[in-house]
């Protein structure tokens, strides 16, 4: 345990676990679905549902979905920036079943297309733990690296993907896998020591069963200058 877990975060207040966990859930949403969303929906469950105005959570969440850390100054201005920046945002409350009190669904969406969304809990001090993305049960914190793959549930895969990480001279931390069926589709994620080299990224990048990719940024470390979740979007946009 650092000094950090004792104190808390840097962040714009006021509750770590109500703005700045909350901050780092919607940054990690953002981070998965790999482009500026233009919509977001936000589920909060428990605690969140009934504080989050109070407690700031809802601009927070709003920030995240921008690309603000924790300790951005512009979180209290979050409704009126995702106007500017025509994103277009909706809350509404939902019971997740039997998880920590401080939890929320997020679905961002892009102007293309694209959807996802992340499932997660802000566990106190800014610690946030994401268990379900896209409908796998999966499970990453933003305190490292993280690789998330989807792919064709195919023999072989995780011990190929575990052999370039290790080529690249990288550790893994965790491992999740979960699937739809046997044959179908599944989901990694992989939280390592660092970030893949750029040549082991294309190589699971252009793997005939990986569907997607995404290299998602360390938002435990994350500052205001949004540098993190730049490089992590430029890097995962195709």
């Amino acid at each position: 345990m650092s000094l950090l877990d004792v104190i808390g975060p840097v962040m714009v207040g006021p509750s770590s676990s109500h703005t700045a966990g909350a901050c780092r859930l919607a940054l990690l949403a953002r981070a998965a679905l790999a482009r500026p969303p233009s919509e977001a929906r936000f589920d909060l469950h428990g605690s969140f549902a009934k504080t989050a105005r109070g407690h700031g959570t809802d601009l927070a969440l709003v920030a995240g979905a921008l690309g603000y850390a924790p300790d951005d100054p512009r979180i209290p201005d979050a409704f009126a920036h995702a106007e500017e920046a025509g994103l277009r945002t909706s809350f509404g409350t939902s019971d997740l079943g039997d998880v920590h009190p401080n939890s929320v669904r997020i679905t961002l969406g892009a102007e293309e297309g694209t959807t996802t969304t992340l499932t997660g809990s802000s566990l106190g001090g800014g610690i946030v733990r994401a268990f379900e993305l896209d409908g796998f049960r999966i499970e990453f914190g933003g305190g490292a690296p993280t690789l998330l793959i989807r792919h064709r549930d195919t023999l072989g895969v995780i011990a190929r993907v575990a052999r370039v990480i290790a080529d690249d001279e990288i550790n893994i931390a965790t491992l999740h896998c979960a699937r739809q069926r046997r044959g179908g589709e599944a989901m990694m994620s992989i939280e390592v020591d660092r970030a893949l080299s750029a040549p082991a990224f294309a190589y699971l990048e252009h793997l005939p069963y990986v569907l997607w990719l995404r290299h998602l940024p360390e938002v435990m470390s994350a500052t205001s200058d949004g540098a993190h979740i730049a490089a992590a979007t430029a890097r995962t946009d195709g």
